[in-house]
C-alpha cells in the first residue's frame, strides 16, 4: 500500500496568520486555510475539517461500494455527504460530530440489507476508525 503525504505552509500568529495546504502525494493542488475560516465564513478558503469531510465522504462511499458489490448488489451511484462539526472544548476546539448522510441507487438491494451495509461501511472505512472517539451519525437512504 502507498502513503500519502500532504504539507501545510503557515505564517503568521493564530488569528491572523494564514497559511497553504499542498496535496503533495497526487500535486492535485493548493488550499488557502487561515484560523478565522475554520470559525467563520470561508471566504473561499479550506479548513482542517472540510479536509476531513472530503476524506470521511469519499471513504466511507468507497468503503459502501465494495460491501454492497461484495453482497452481489453492486451501487449504480453513491451520494455522500459529511459535516463535520467544530465547537469550543476545553479552552481550545474540538471536533464534536460528524454526520454522514448517504443516498445511492442500488439495483436488488432491498432496505434492510443496504441499511447492513451502510452501517458497517461506517463503522469499518478507515477513515471512521481513525476518528475513534468522535460521534459520527449516519442517515442512509435508498434513492
Amino acid at each position: 500500500m502507498a502513503d500519502r503525504n500532504a504539507t501545510t505552509a503557515w505564517q503568521g500568529d493564530l488569528s491572523s496568520g494564514t497559511g497553504t495546504v499542498t496535496l503533495e502525494s497526487s500535486n492535485a493542488g493548493q488550499f488557502p486555510v487561515s484560523f478565522a475560516t475554520r470559525t467563520e465564513d470561508p471566504h473561499g478558503q479550506t479548513s482542517p475539517e472540510e479536509l476531513i469531510a472530503a476524506a470521511h465522504s469519499s471513504c466511507y462511499s468507497m468503503q459502501l461500494s465494495g460491501l454492497l458489490t461484495e453482497a452481489g448488489h453492486p451501487p449504480e451511484r453513491i451520494d455522500t455527504s459529511a459535516e463535520v462539526t467544530l465547537a469550543p472544548s476545553g479552552g481550545g476546539f474540538a471536533i464534536t460530530g460528524i454526520a454522514l448522510i448517504v443516498r445511492a441507487t442500488v439495483p436488488g438491494a432491498d432496505d434492510a440489507a443496504f441499511q447492513r451495509a451502510a452501517q458497517q461501511a461506517k463503522e469499518i472505512c478507515p477513515v471512521s476508525a481513525a476518528l475513534t472517539g468522535t460521534t459520527i451519525t449516519l442517515e442512509a437512504s435508498l434513492s
